[in-house]
């Protein structure tokens, strides 16, 4: 009697267990500052980026007579 007991209750424990949602994800990890610094570089470069093609066409126009105005 004892082993279907056992043998009742393990799948029902087994689905209760399987159907439960997963946790949440950590907010935090070790990689944080990292990946931080990482997008901040990232827009810096992106800036600069930015920044030399502007001068670069500013440059073009100057040299094509044409003007910013």
């Amino acid at each position: 009697m004892g082993y279907v007991k056992c043998w009742t209750t393990v799948p029902v424990i087994l689905f209760i267990a399987g159907c439960s949602s997963p946790p949440p994800p950590p907010k935090n990890n070790v990689f944080d500052p990292l990946t931080q610094q990482m997008d901040k570089a990232r827009d810096v470069q992106k800036t600069v980026d930015e920044e030399a093609e502007r001068k670069r066409k500013a440059i073009d126009d100057q040299e094509r007579g044409e003007s910013n105005r």
